[in-house]
C-alpha cells in the first residue's frame, strides 16, 4: 500500500489478548500478521520493516516489563527518524498504585523517545465511543510519519483494558472496533485524507529550528566558486530517495563540486554521479589542495574521523541540509545554517541564476584533484585487497562486487559498517544499504535485517559475531519470514572494534583486554543457527566465497561463517592507511 499500517507484530499476553484477536480478525484483509515471543526482537523487526518500507509497522504487547523491552528499538526509531507504532495493553487506572499485579508506570517508559504518547480511556477501551476510537487510531498512525516540525519516528499508544478480556465481553467488541478504525485510518492515509497529528500527550521532546538559515535562497553557497559536497548517511524515507539522488546530480552538474559520499549515503553506484569514496583514507593532515571555502553537507555527520577533520579544516561556509529532520545535527559546530526541508526542496527554491550555468574553472580544478586521488587510491586498494586476500577489509571489497546488483544490504554497527565505508569497491553496482546509526547499537541486528527482508523481499546481512549472538532470538523469525535473508557472519572471536582503539596494552599489563573488552564467546554460530533450523556453511578462503554465496542466496534463511583474526585485521587497516597516504609519483 502507498502508506499506512501494513504489518502488525503480536507478542504474547493476557491483557493484550483482545488486541491480538482484533489483529487476527483483519489478517489477510488489510494487515499482515506476525508473532514474536520476544518483545525486544519484535520491536526491532518492525523497525527494520519501517526503515525499508517507509511506513510504520505496529507492535502489540501486554502490560508490565513487556513494554520496557520496546525501549532499545524506540530509541533507534527516534534518533534514526524511522516510523514505528508501539501499542501496549495496560491495567485500568483503578489498579494503578495499589499493588495490583503487573500494574506499572509503563506509560512513562518510552516518553523520552516518542513523538507522541496517546492513551485510551482510564477505565478501559469499553468506555470509549466509536468516534473517540477513530480519532485515537488516526492520530496514532499519522504521528509516525512526517508532519510539520517533526521527522518520522515512534508513537506509543497505551490502551487500558478492563476485564473481561476474552470471549464476547465488551473489551473484545471495543478492540474489534479499534481495529476497524485503524483500518479506516490506513485507508484515509492511502487517499491523502485524515487530520494532521495533534500535540496532546506528546513526549518529552522539543522541536525547534536549530540554526539560523534563510528561509529561501542559497544559504550563503555560491555554485560559481569552488566547494565540496559531503554526503552523510541517508536518513530520509525510502520513497524520497530517487528525488534526493537526482538533486545531488543536478547540483554537481551545475557547480562541478566533488561529492564525498559516505558508504550509507544512498549515492554509491548511482548512475550519473561522479563520487569520491576514499575520503576516510585521507592523509593526516588533509592536504590544503583538497580543501574548499564552502561545503554543502547532506544529512547526519559521517562516522569517518578523516571526513570530520576535513570539515573542521574547511571552515568557511557550511550549509547542512537534512531530509525532514529539524533537530540539530552538527556536533562539530562548523555549519553556518541548517535547512531541514530536504535537498530537492532547497534546489527548487534557489533563484534561477543559481541553477543555470556551467562550473567555473577553479571548481573543475578542485574536482580533478579529488578524482585523481580517488582513482589512485582505488587502484591501490584493488591490488592490496584482491583475492586471495582475506580479512575484514578484503571481505568488504570482495562482497561489494560479488553481491547481485540491487540486492539490498543490511550492515551491522561497529567494524562492518566502517569497513564498508572505507574499502567497498567504488565501481560496485548500486544497492540500498541499510544501517541503523541513530544510536549505533549492536542490539537487535538480526531482527532488524529480518524486518528489512520482510519489507523488500530479499536482503543480505553483514555482521560480526557479537552482534549476531546478542540477537540470537532473531533466528526465531525463520518459520514466518516473508522474505529471503542471507547472513554473512565475519567471526573474529570477539569485539574487533576495540582492536582499533588505543586500549590493548602494548606490553604485558594487569589489564585483561580479552575479558573486559573483546569478550569472545564460546558459542558455535553454525550450531546455534542449526538448532533453529537455519542451514549454514563455513567459508575458509576467498576462492570459496562465490559458490557459497550463490548457495546461500537460494535459501529462505541461511548463514555463512567467515572467520578472521581481529588483531591481524586491525594491523591490515593501519597498513592500508599508510599505503593510501603515500604520495603518488608524478605523471
Amino acid at each position: 500500500m502507498a502508506a499506512g499500517l501494513e504489518l502488525v507484530v503480536v507478542c504474547p499476553g493476557s491483557r493484550s489478548g483482545p488486541l491480538a484477536v482484533a489483529a487476527g480478525l483483519l489478517e489477510g484483509q488489510s494487515l499482515r500478521l506476525r508473532t514474536a515471543l520476544d518483545e525486544r526482537s519484535a520491536a526491532f523487526f518492525a523497525l527494520g520493516h519501517g526503515r525499508a518500507s517507509g511506513h510504520a509497522a505496529a507492535v502489540i504487547t501486554t502490560s508490565g516489563t513487556a513494554v520496557a523491552n520496546l525501549l532499545p528499538a524506540c530509541v533507534e526509531a527516534d534518533l534514526g527518524a524511522i516510523p514505528l507504532l508501539l501499542i501496549s495493553a495496560d491495567r485500568p487506572q483503578r489498579l494503578k498504585g495499589c499493588g495490583a499485579n503487573q500494574a506499572v508506570n509503563q506509560e512513562q517508559f518510552l516518553m523520552a523517545s516518542v513523538r507522541l504518547l496517546l492513551q485510551g480511556h482510564a477505565e478501559g477501551l469499553a468506555a470509549m465511543a466509536a468516534g473517540e476510537l477513530e480519532q485515537l487510531a488516526t492520530q496514532a498512525l499519522a504521528a509516525t510519519t512526517v508532519c510539520p516540525g517533526r521527522p518520522p519516528g515512534p508513537v506509543h499508544l497505551n490502551l487500558p483494558i478492563e476485564e473481561p478480556l476474552h470471549g464476547d465481553g465488551p473489551a473484545l467488541e471495543s478492540t474489534r472496533a479499534l481495529a476497524t478504525r485503524l483500518e479506516a485510518a490506513q485507508r484515509a492515509r492511502d487517499t491523502g485524507a485524515g487530520p494532521e497529528p495533534g500535540s496532546a500527550g506528546a513526549g518529552n521532546q522539543t522541536w525547534t529550528r536549530p540554526l539560523g538559515v534563510p528561509a529561501i535562497g542559497s544559504g550563503g553557497l555560491d555554485p560559481d566558486q569552488p566547494g565540496l559536497v559531503v554526503a552523510g548517511p541517508w536518513r530520509g524515507l525510502p520513497q524520497h530517495g530517487p528525488a534526493y539522488r537526482e538533486a545531488v546530480a543536478a547540483w554537481q552538474r551545475r557547480s562541478g563540486w566533488p561529492v564525498l559520499a559516505d558508504g550509507l549515503s544512498g549515492l554509491r553506484g548511482w548512475p550519473g554521479l561522479e563520487l569520491v569514496t576514499v575520503a576516510d583514507l585521507l592523509p593526516d593532515p588533509v592536504p590544503a589542495a583538497l580543501l574548499a571555502p564552502q561545503v554543502l553537507r547532506l544529512g547526519p555527520l559521517p562516522a569517518s574521523r578523516r571526513l570530520q577533520q576535513l570539515l573542521r579544516c574547511c571552515g568557511g561556509r557550511q550549509l547542512l541540509i537534512t531530509e525532514g529532520e529539524p533537530r540539530h545535527l552538527d556536533p562539530l559546530g562548523t555549519a553556518s545554517g541548517q535547512w531541514p526541508a530536504g535537498l530537492a526542496a532547497w534546489i527548487a527554491q534557489l533563484p534561477p541564476e543559481a541553477c543555470v550555468g556551467a562550473p567555473g574553472s577553479a571548481s573543475l580544478a578542485l574536482a580533478r584533484r579529488w578524482h585523481v586521488l580517488e582513482r589512485q587510491l582505488q587502484a591501490r586498494l584493488d591490488t592490496a585487497l584482491a583475492a586471495p586476500a582475506w580479512g575484514e577489509p578484503a571481505l568488504a571489497r570482495q562482497l561489494s562486487r560479488l553481491l547481485p546488483p540491487s540486492l539490498p544490504l543490511v550492515i551491522a554497527n561497529s567494524s562492518p559498517v566502517r569497513d564498508w565505508d572505507s574499502f567497498a569497491a567504488a565501481a560496485a553496482p548500486f544497492r540500498e544499504v541499510y544501517a541503523f546509526r541513530g544510536a549505533s547499537g549492536i542490539d537487535g541486528t538480526l531482527s532488524l535485517a529480518c524486518g528489512v527482508a520482510e519489507a523488500v523481499g530479499a536482503a543480505v546481512l553483514l555482521c560480526g559475531d557479537l552482534a549476531l549472538l546478542h540477537d540470537s532470538n532473531g533466528w526465531l523469525w525463520r518459520r514466518q519470514l516473508g522474505g529471503r535473508l542471507t547472513v554473512v557472519l565475519i567471526d573474529n572471536g570477539g569485539g574487533g572494534i576495540f582492536e582499533q582503539l588505543a586500549i590493548r596494552p602494548q606490553q604485558p599489563a594487569p589489564l585483561d583486554f580479552e575479558r573486559l573488552f573483546a569478550m569472545p564467546q564460546a558459542v558455535d554460530p553454525l550450531a546455534l543457527a542449526a538448532a533453529h533450523g537455519v542451514p549454514g556453511r563455513e567459508v575458509a578462503a576467498a576462492a570459496e566465497l562465490p559458490l557459497a554465496l550463490s548457495w546461500a542466496l537460494e535459501q529462505p534463511l541461511a548463514l555463512l561463517r567467515l572467520c578472521s583474526d581481529r588483531r591481524r585485521d586491525a594491523a591490515a587497516r593501519q597498513a592500508l592507511r599508510r599505503m593510501a597516504s603515500v604520495p603518488a609519483p608524478p605523471p
